[in-house]
């Protein structure tokens, strides 16, 4: 219910339901362990960034209907506008660290800027980054710096080194996020091939008939991982974004149909999903570098 749903928009109403100290309106190094109150099941409407590092797993974090797989050592992080819902085992009290920041803080910034660029805000379900010894080190290093800002008495350059410390944070989470598609390349390697299985199936059961071309939502779906989280698998797997996978796919169809088939080029664009002719001669011209009758007649 809405009732029970906290909306976040302040970093103040974090510190509050923590009962932490408020050194900064739009900024906060959180480290549970210095909490003077623990609530033990809660829901965040997120208004503000947020990026936790977690010393133990003490309860759940559900994002939607997934679970987080996260362990010891492992971050997840939120974006304005995602729902989290939090539940503490009996018992236990929360052990982590921590960064929450209002997007007020980085407008203006070369941060505020770039801030979309780090997809991993956006992932979800059981996408926690998990972190080496070393990396937690850097990590927890990056928020005693940005804490000592905080401390320090604000002047001309407060807001400049604060955003640029959580920069540098979020590019060593870039980084780990990179390696941790390295790490984990068998799985990856199982996405793609469910991947490529359901893209021939969306084709070949005539879904693109009725349903219209695919979208990446679709399949992220599908594979039970988020959009972004998907596209950025996909990329690193295959050099190719996935809307670049799903159109080489509508392509190579569009070929065997042309060549394979007495269709015309009416038929073939509607049987491939294509409301309109023009937007199909469009899309294959610019891949292919011919129109599909120039294609057929070569």
């Amino acid at each position: 219910m809405d009732k029970d749903i906290i909306r976040l928009d302040t970093v103040d109403v974090y510190n509050k339901l923590f009962g932490l100290e408020t050194l900064h309106p739009l900024v906060n190094v959180i480290d549970l362990s210095e909490a003077t109150k623990f609530p033990t099941h809660f829901t965040l409407n997120y208004g503000v960034y947020a990026l936790y590092l977690k010393d133990t797993r003490c309860g759940d974090i559900r994002y939607g209907k997934q679970t987080y797989d996260y362990q010891d050592g492992t971050i997840v992080s939120f974006a304005p506008g995602q729902v989290a819902e939090f539940e503490t085992a009996k018992d236990v009290r929360p052990k982590a660290q921590g960064l929450l920041f209002h997007p007020d803080l980085i407008k203006g910034t070369s941060l505020g800027q770039e801030i979309k660029s780090y997809s991993f805000f956006s992932y979800s379900s059981n996408e926690a980054l998990h972190l080496s010894e070393d990396e937690r080190g850097i990590i927890t290093d990056c928020l005693a710096k940005i804490k000592m800002e905080l401390i320090h008495p604000i002047d001309k350059l407060s807001k400049r080194l604060i955003a640029r410390n959580i920069q540098l944070l979020l590019d060593y989470c870039m980084r780990f996020y990179n390696r941790q598609f390295t790490t984990r390349e068998d799985a990856n390697k199982d996405v793609l091939t469910r991947f490529e299985t359901l893209l021939d199936d969306y084709f070949q059961s005539g879904k693109v008939q009725t349903d219209g071309l695919p979208s990446v939502k679709y399949f992220a779906e599908r594979v039970y991982l988020s959009p972004n989280y998907f596209g950025d698998l996909i990329k690193k797997s295959t050099g190719k974004t996935a809307q670049e996978y799903i159109q080489n796919k509508i392509i190579d169809t569009a070929k065997e149909m042309l060549l394979g088939t007495g269709k015309t080029v009416n038929q073939i664009s509607e049987e491939l999903g294509f409301q309109y002719s023009q937007h199909f001669n469009r899309v294959f011209k610019k891949n292919v570098g011919y129109t599909p009758n120039e294609y057929r007649k070569l």
